[in-house]
């Protein structure tokens, strides 16, 4: 029999960590950082005691953690959790399920469908659209080019699972010049090549310039964007999507954080014309603040998402209602739906709205106060959750974004905007009050006033 005690003794250091992570500072301190050594030491021989290794992770692992549960971590698009996903997530690690077949995992297969078609209601999509749940956006986005990929060359009469791709014909990649880094990176894990990349011009809040989008056609993927890392902005869905459809276009939607805005009424205009695209990739555990990891992959074409993703064996058992190693390129996987499904029963429509949009309002009041402050300019337009800042130079532009971080009263990151250095904020936490944002600019302000008597 397990040891009650020790899981008893987990929850209650967890529950205290919770407890201090709205108020505690948000990045390690450097004693914290220092004291990481204490897990250094070689392979022990003999077996360990079960309680003392929760206290040495206690005591020096819980201090360096970095606290983005709480309001005030801007640094990544990085989520904090919903009470009811946390606590569905540590029930489910109990039953420790594989959610490769049915037969392997009823309840993982029941609430993969009924998520599925939760998420089809929301985002309005067909009824043909299916869903994979993977780690993260990184995973969704290689689902949805592998998808197309198969369905391209499929409609050019070449069966890429049988024959690979030496001697396929040519798929066509457009996209925006301000893809994400992850777009890059599947393209070219999928074998397509970042040179063959057919780049489309963006505006100067990083959206494609959709009347210089070259003819499109059946050999096409067409790559857009629900949400630009660094402005937030939007690429014109509802002006591109359609017309791209009538060429026989494949379009993929990155919308890691951003498609959450089509579950919004204030913001869904933003995702007009999403129904007319073909796969999508979006995350739980950033806007949705459902605890990592989740990713999911939604497409149009099962057939296609099946195909490229495909399995094999004898030994297995194909169940009556789902088996999620079709959807996703790994057969054994946690049933991370479990805290997907339970974050979105206990919001509701209603609280999916409220949270996603009170992000949105966060951004703006962080966004309007420091526009008010001398020394700090606001570039871009807040249309969701991201704010990009900017001093007067490149070298203060870096001084205060080290001293913020140094401060810990929040966490922010930096990046790199036409060339010149920025200071990025991500609101992305339900836990984000009115409060911690004023706190948070007063951090700016101070941080502003020291590097500018260091200049």
């Amino acid at each position: 029999m397990a040891d009650k005690s020790l899981f008893e003794k987990a929850e209650s250091l967890g529950l205290n960590y919770l407890q201090q992570s709205l108020d505690r500072h948000v990045y390690p301190l450097s004693e914290d950082l220092s004291n990481l050594a204490h897990f250094e030491e070689s392979m022990p021989e003999k077996s360990g005691n079960t309680h003392a290794i929760l206290d040495l992770l206690d005591k020096y692992g819980s201090p360096a953690t970095v606290s983005q549960v709480g309001g005030r971590y801007f640094g990544f698009v990085n989520g904090s959790v919903v009470p009811a996903g946390l606590a569905a997530k540590n029930l489910s690690i109990f039953w420790d399920q594989n959610s490769a077949m049915q037969v392997i995992s009823p309840i993982s297969a029941k609430l993969e469908s009924i998520v599925e078609s939760w998420l089809k209601d929301i985002f309005e999509l067909p009824d043909e659209t299916v869903a994979g749940f993977v780690s993260g956006t990184s995973m969704a986005n290689l689902c949805g080019i592998l998808a197309a990929r198969f369905r391209i060359l499929k409609n050019q009469g070449w069966n890429i699972t049988e024959k690979g791709l030496f001697g396929a014909p040519r798929i066509r990649i457009v996209t925006g010049k301000h893809a994400h880094s992850t777009i890059l990176k599947t393209i070219s894990m999928a074998g397509l090549g970042k040179g063959n990349i057919e780049w489309v011009d963006v505006d100067d809040q990083g959206r494609i310039e959709y009347p210089k989008i070259p003819t499109l056609d059946a050999s096409t993927l067409l790559i857009l964007q629900a949400g630009n890392v660094n402005s937030g902005s939007f690429d014109n869905l509802s002006a591109i999507c359609k017309k791209a459809k009538e060429s026989g276009a494949w379009i993929h939607i990155d919308g890691a954080f951003g498609l959450w805005a089509g579950a919004t009424k204030k913001l869904k205009y933003l995702t007009e014309g999403l129904e007319w695209a073909d796969s999508y990739a979006v995350d739980g555990h950033k806007t949705l603040n459902t605890p990592y990891d989740s990713g999911i992959v939604l497409c149009q074409d099962r057939e296609a998402l099946v195909s490229a993703l495909h399995m094999e064996g004898d030994y297995l058992i194909k169940g009556n209602l789902r088996d999620g190693m079709y959807f996703t390129p790994e057969m054994s996987r946690r049933a991370r739906v479990v805290e997907l499904w339970a974050t979105m029963k206990y919001l509701g429509k209603e609280g999916i709205d409220e949270m996603v949009t009170g992000m949105h309002e966060r951004a703006k009041q962080f966004a309007s106060l420091l526009s008010d402050i001398p020394g700090f300019n606001v570039l871009n337009e807040v249309v969701f959750n991201q704010v990009m800042v900017q001093c007067n130079s490149d070298t203060l532009t870096h001084s205060v974004m080290k001293k913020v971080q140094e401060n810990r009263v929040c966490w922010v990151g930096g990046s790199m905007w036409k060339g010149k250095k920025v200071i990025r904020i991500s609101i992305c936490s339900w836990t984000t009050t009115e409060k911690d944002i004023l706190i948070s600019v007063q951090s700016f302000r101070q941080a502003l006033q020291e590097s500018t008597m260091e200049t």
